[in-house]
């Protein structure tokens, strides 16, 4: 049973870990402007097709592709916004707003600058598919047949593809502590719930990211298939490698079983050579005990996670 010196402690280091996030990070957003290659049926259309049915065309929706998504080059444009979306991720903990994330401080300069790479990138990418652009758009007008409609089609595809990011503020207006005093205090106070839910996002998604990777290698390391122990690739243990390194960069340290947890998991593959899992099946057996135990203590966790709520007093 959890004593009340124990639910103060952990109300402590929550507060703390709240206050160090309000101080050393920043919101920052991104966003994309992408060329729609999706397109509704109009109406009479829509009736069309729904007469191949017998159906009635205001109970069905219908659209089409304008173009082709899997060609290599449109494959190359979507893997940057990808790679920009998992960079923003991956440097950044959750925030309980849409679209945003918070970044370390200390971040935003080499943030900035990976993005304006991407976006490089990305204009790269839209350049060699605009050379292309013109024998895209007389296959979708092959394929789609009477749907196919040129107005659907800009003349060119620059400045249709776009990465942007901003780092809007998410702290309460400074202006309100003077001309609205109980307005400000009430804004402080909400603000302060959403850094505490921040914490608690930033917690559980360490915590499921976690769970999942340590279940992932004790799946790998534990049975057999047709006889032979289950193929067990490299990205098993480097992917948590990955993971220790981002959880200590980014860990706001409001959990302490939580970080004992992290580390037990990485005490456990320490030194461990995925070619040595390989070949030892005694080191397999080993590896697997302990890392299943720390997915139980994980699944605990998760399962027992106090909701917290932490208002203050604006300063």
């Amino acid at each position: 049973m959890t004593t009340v010196l124990e639910e103060t402690t952990t109300q402590s280091a929550a507060e703390a870990a709240v206050d160090r996030m309000r101080q050393t990070t920043t919101a920052v957003r991104l966003a994309f402007t992408w060329f729609g290659v999706r397109k509704a049926l109009s109406t009479e259309q829509k009736s069309q097709a729904a007469d191949a049915f017998n159906a009635q065309g205001d109970y069905i929706s219908a659209g089409k592709k304008l173009l082709d998504t899997r060609h290599r080059l449109f494959r190359a444009v979507t893997r940057v916004k990808n790679h920009a979306t998992a960079f923003w991720r991956a440097q950044t903990l959750p925030f309980p707003e849409a679209g945003v994330r918070l970044i370390r401080q200390d971040r935003i300069e080499g943030f900035t600058g990976r993005m304006e790479e991407f976006q490089e990138e990305l204009q790269r990418a839209v350049a060699q598919l605009e050379q292309h652009y013109a024998e895209m758009r007389a296959a979708a007008a092959r394929r789609l047949g009477s749907l196919f409609d040129p107005a659907d089609y800009p003349e060119h595809l620059q400045g249709l593809f776009l990465i942007d990011w901003d780092f809007p503020s998410v702290q309460p207006p400074e202006h309100l502590m003077v001309l609205h005093p109980d307005l400000y205090r009430r804004e402080a106070e909400r603000v302060a719930g959403r850094f505490d839910d921040a914490v608690q996002m930033a917690e559980a998604a360490f915590a499921e990211e976690l769970t999942r990777l340590v279940s992932h290698l004790a799946e790998r390391l534990s049975g057999e298939t047709d006889g032979r122990p289950k193929v067990f690739r490299d990205s098993a243990i480097g992917n948590l490698t990955e993971f220790f390194h981002r959880f200590r960069d980014l860990n706001v340290r409001s959990n302490a079983e939580l970080d004992e947890l992290v580390e037990r998991a990485e005490q456990v593959i320490q030194g461990v050579a995925p070619q040595r899992l390989r070949d030892d099946g005694s080191l397999r057996v080993t590896i697997a005990q302990q890392i299943n135990d720390v997915r139980s203590h994980l699944d605990e966790l998760l399962i027992d996670r106090p909701r917290r709520r932490i208002l203050r007093r604006p300063r």
